[in-house]
């Protein structure tokens, strides 16, 4: 790299040693000739990258923390070291002990960068686009009120513009998830565990009324769509990753496609993956170190 390098610093607040660490990683950095820039945050974070070109970015915490970073790197392409600093994660992987060791292996291309599939999430309102976003790990349609039961009219749309109707679905909700998000609210709802490098997308009604509604997955180049039926007994919201919403409104046509880009996670091989799967599912089997290993490649 040409001039003066730059990595990024997302600290999350509330994590036990995040600002202890993020003074000792610019510290090192710095002496590396990098020039780095911090952004802490307690509570909900919320910026966005302008004017200002980054060769990394390092999330200090946990996989929120990372969720919230990718969304905001990966349109720019800037790969994500994620530093560990809450209970085991599926996609914090780095303990921070091992930080520095993760970064030689990156900065000598050594190291593994698994290529995440994103989605973009637009709402049409009344013929006109009212909202659009990415997420990495989901996109849910729920109830917001009391009632929870929500009717939503789904079907799916192939790269040719084929369309296919996968019915009227009356649930609590339905979640759209990527293979990166299959650990989160979609297993919990009973969805599939997915290999974090493939590429498809999670169809998973919540709670539905009809018992034969099942998760259904598709290509990840088919766009999802999803019409917010008239008379619904409940106020509709939309939850991005867990971490933004928008209410709907009756007639909303919501559009899920993969993005035009990838999330670049630094070190989040997918034996680490499984290692977190073993541990937080309890399986039993061989053991994987936990650690970082700056020789794989995923």
């Amino acid at each position: 790299m040409a001039g003066k390098r730059r990595a990024l610093l997302v600290i999350n607040q509330n994590k036990n040693a995040a600002l202890d660490l993020s003074a000792g990683i610019s510290a090192v950095l710095e002496k590396r000739s990098y020039e780095t820039l911090s952004f802490s945050f307690d509570g909900k974070p919320s910026f966005a990258l302008q004017g200002i070109n980054f060769d990394l970015g390092m999330s200090l915490g946990g996989d929120g923390t990372v969720l919230f970073a990718a969304r905001a790197m990966a349109p720019l392409g800037v790969p994500i070291m994620p530093v560990n600093l809450g209970t085991l994660g599926f996609i914090a992987a780095v303990p921070p002990e091992k930080w520095e060791e993760a970064f030689d292996a990156w900065e000598g291309g050594r190291a593994a960068v698994s290529r995440r599939l994103m989605l973009e999430v637009s709402v049409e309102r009344n013929g006109k686009t009212a909202f659009e976003r990415s997420c990495l790990n989901d996109a849910v349609i729920s109830a917001s009120g009391i009632a929870k039961l929500i009717r939503l009219d789904v079907k799916t749309e192939t790269a040719g513009g084929k369309c296919i109707d996968l019915g009227r679905f009356r649930s609590d909700g339905l979640i759209v998830a990527t293979p990166t998000g299959s650990t989160g609210y979609s297993v919990a709802a009973g969805g599939p565990i997915v290999d974090p490098e493939m590429e498809m997308v999670i169809i998973n009604p919540i709670c539905p009324f009809t018992l034969s509604n099942r998760p259904i997955v598709v290509p990840s180049d088919e766009r999802v769509i999803a019409l917010v039926e008239a008379d619904q007994r409940s106020a509709v919201l939309l939850t991005l990753d867990g971490q933004i919403t928008e209410p709907l409104e009756q007639g909303d046509r919501i559009i899920i496609r993969q993005a035009p880009y990838k999330a670049l996670l630094v070190a989040s091989n997918r034996e680490m993956f499984y290692e977190a799967l073993r541990t937080k599912l309890g399986w039993s089997g061989g053991t994987v170190h936990a650690g970082y290993d700056g020789g794989s490649d995923a």
